[in-house]
């Protein structure tokens, strides 16, 4: 079993960054693809980005491009999310989930891929 923890949510003015952390218990975290994904109220869950374990490739959802990236420290123990020029329509829960593979070859953005899930933090983006 897998516990992940995510940090670094919070209240932002619009066109603020914030930056989302994400470490796990287990060392297996640093060999396993990551990807970090949002819910807003009433909405459902949205793939934002992913970034595999082995090449470090990632990928973003278009309404992120440009604007966020994904990253993991040089152990891989920990993957961030740096959010710059956020959007109120980027308020939501933000979770980071990790699969049980080095990379995801397609699918990247569909939650069953993922195995483990951590609890969420909060990002609020006011206008």
């Amino acid at each position: 079993q897998v516990q992940l923890v995510e940090s670094g949510g919070g209240l932002v003015q619009a066109g603020g960054s914030l930056r989302l952390s994400c470490s796990a218990s287990t060392r297996t975290f640093s060999t396993n693809a990551a990807g970090w994904f949002r819910q807003a109220p009433g909405k459902e869950r949205e793939f934002v980005a992913y970034i595999s374990a082995t090449d470090r490739k990632t990928y973003y959802a278009d309404s992120v491009k440009g604007r966020f990236t994904i990253s993991r420290d040089n152990a891989g123990s920990t993957v961030y999310l740096q959010m710059n020029s956020l959007k109120p329509q980027d308020t939501a829960l933000y979770s980071c989930a990790t699969s049980s593979r080095a990379y995801i070859a397609s699918g990247w953005s569909a939650p069953l891929n993922y195995r483990y899930w951590g609890q969420g933090t909060q990002v609020t983006v006011s206008s």
